[in-house]
């Protein structure tokens, strides 16, 4: 069974591309990473956003471990954002990347990318 969320899905909705990083905060396992990496990235889909523009990492994941390093993280995504097109950037557990902020903030700067 599915709970849909619409209440968050349209608040995430309402706050894309307004140029600020969105946080989506909540309790442990309430289904925060499950809105993002299932029912807002449908939302996108749906849009007809290209599958190459949305650009997902879970960092609690053993596979993705090497990009809790900033210095493989940024280049890593600059490579991904290829053109100027919209680029949608849905990270999970970002507490576990090194100077977060830093790489949040360099992201938030770029006119093509939501965070």
């Amino acid at each position: 069974m599915e709970i849909r969320r619409n209440i968050y899905l349209n608040k995430l909705i309402s706050k894309k591309h307004n140029g600020l990083i969105k946080v989506v905060t909540g309790m442990r396992r309430c289904g925060k990473s499950y809105l993002l990496f299932n029912i807002f990235k449908e939302h996108l889909a749906n849009e007809g956003v290209n599958e190459n523009h949305i650009i997902e990492i879970a960092f609690d994941s053993f596979e993705n471990r090497k990009y809790r390093d900033p210095e493989v993280l940024f280049p890593y995504l600059m490579e991904k954002i290829a053109d100027n097109e919209m680029y949608y950037v849905l990270l999970d557990e970002v507490q576990m990347l090194d100077d977060f902020e830093s790489v949040l903030n360099s992201l938030g700067r770029k006119k093509n990318v939501d965070v």
